[in-house]
């Protein structure tokens, strides 16, 4: 989606293979990708939608010795992470590099998104005594991680073009099982 846009320069940072258990869920996974690096497919295919984009393609894990060096220098950061951990630490070096963060995550028929813009802590607040998400116990369908990542592109949109919209302070709450949404105020 970030290609189709236009976006000029995209980092990709994982230091995961595709695996079967990825095949509902993440676009870039297919039977012919089993096996790669995540990085890299997604490098090649972004490529194919739009070869103007200089893709960044950074095979590791994003941690507390590295985040602040893989952050710095870019507009904005899209997290897409799957540990609560983690995406505490992402919040955090994004605030000391005052960088927007598009938060998204998802489990089973539900997920959320917001946009962390330095100084707002909403990660800490939604998060403040989670260690663990749902995903394993619900499951994650395949639609659930597109509308997620439809909407944290959209925000990210936003930011770029400094749109007063954003989910600043608030979280949009999905409910595809019920088709509701919900934006929570956390202005607090």
């Amino acid at each position: 989606m970030l290609a189709r846009l236009g976006i000029g320069f995209i980092t990709i940072i994982d230091d995961e293979i595709f695996e079967e258990t990825n095949l509902n869920r993440q676009l870039f996974c297919d039977t012919t990708t089993l096996g790669k690096n995540k990085v890299l497919v997604a490098k090649e295919r972004i490529l194919k939608v739009n070869p103007e984009v200089i893709v960044n393609p950074i095979i590791t894990r994003i941690e507390e010795k590295n985040a602040k060096e893989l952050i710095l220098g870019h507009e904005a950061v899209i997290d897409a992470l799957d540990s609560i951990p983690y995406k505490i630490l992402l919040e955090k070096i994004c605030e000391e590099l005052k960088i927007p963060l598009i938060h998204g995550a998802v489990a089973g028929w539900y997920g959320q998104v917001t946009t962390v813009l330095p100084g707002d802590r909403t990660l800490s607040i939604v998060y403040k005594n989670h260690i663990e998400g749902l995903e394993k116990e619900l499951g994650i369908p395949s639609f659930s991680p597109a509308v997620v990542a439809g909407i944290q592109v959209s925000e990210l949109l936003k930011v770029i073009l400094k749109k007063e919209e954003v989910l600043s302070k608030k979280l949009l709450y999905i409910d595809l099982l019920n088709q509701e949404y919900q934006k929570i105020d956390l202005s607090f």
